[in-house]
């Protein structure tokens, strides 16, 4: 069984039924029933934010929901995470993505994400 961490891009992409943005290769994956689908819980703190400041029609019924249909397992920010950011070169600022290569890392998972500015971080295995 493979497990893997969401980013929080794919989670909007797959609740907006967006998967045509998703490359094949990668929706194999996130289709494959033996997928272990995984999301931060970091990725639900920046759906709130977007919300808050009206970026994203996604309240937190709807993130429920999402998480629901879409059979992810939430994966709580703990400390082990938090410490991974002392590791993380500083290629970007934004700090729910951060964390979610901090979690990665902290749990060997790759990341599935269509975020160029991931790949600049070499200890994270990114899938897109």
């Amino acid at each position: 069984m493979q497990r893997v961490l969401l980013d929080t891009q794919v989670l909007f992409l797959t609740y907006m039924g967006r998967i045509d943005a998703i490359p094949g290769k990668t929706l194999r994956i996130l289709e494959d029933p033996d997928t272990i689908r995984l999301i931060s819980s970091v990725s639900v703190m920046e759906i709130a934010v977007k919300h808050a400041t009206g970026k994203v029609d996604m309240n937190e019924d709807r993130v429920q929901e999402a998480i629901r249909d879409l059979r992810l397992r939430a994966l709580p920010f703990d400390l082990r995470h938090a410490i991974r950011f002392f590791s993380l070169p500083l290629h970007h600022r934004d700090p729910f993505d951060r964390a979610i290569l901090a979690t990665a890392l902290a749990e060997d998972l790759p990341v599935i994400s269509g975020d160029r500015i991931f790949r600049q971080y070499e200890s994270v295995r990114v899938i897109w």
